[in-house]
């Protein structure tokens, strides 16, 4: 292969990896069911999205929210300081932190005692979820 063929290829196999691994959002509408007894999606207009339950927050506009930025809801102490501390939701974290909330608190707050309040841990579609999440805001 010639040398200037190389970054060329490196390119075109990062830029299909990258496609490979985003999220189906039509998948992640499906698997927002799973979450819906305890997250309802409803639009800052008030337009239910999905009707859900109140134990955890409002999932409308997370994606690029700050962590535990909802003033109407109450988070774990580990949640808080994570958005004390300035996380902000992306899809990756969003993917991360439902396939095992608890892990991502204590990775991302360096703290073996970290908790978390939801304790539903999703082991595959997080970025199908994710990438449903981020296509709800305004």
């Amino acid at each position: 292969m010639k040398n200037w063929m190389i970054p060329l290829a490196v390119a075109a196999a990062t830029l299909g990896a990258g496609a490979a691994w985003a999220g189906d959002a039509a998948k992640g509408e499906n698997i927002f069911k799973r979450c819906k007894s305890c997250h309802a999606i409803t639009a800052h207009d008030g337009t239910a999205i999905v009707k859900g339950g109140k134990t955890g927050p409002d999932l409308y506009g997370i994606v690029g929210r700050g962590v535990a930025a909802d003033e109407a809801f109450k988070y774990s102490e580990s949640l808080a300081a994570a958005g004390a501390a300035g996380a902000v939701w992306d899809e990756a974290s969003l993917a991360a932190y439902v396939a095992d909330p608890g892990a991502w608190l204590k990775e991302t707050l360096g703290d073996s005692s970290a908790k978390s309040k939801m304790t539903f841990k999703l082991k595959k579609g997080g970025e199908d979820l994710a990438a449903y999440l981020a296509t709800l805001t305004d």
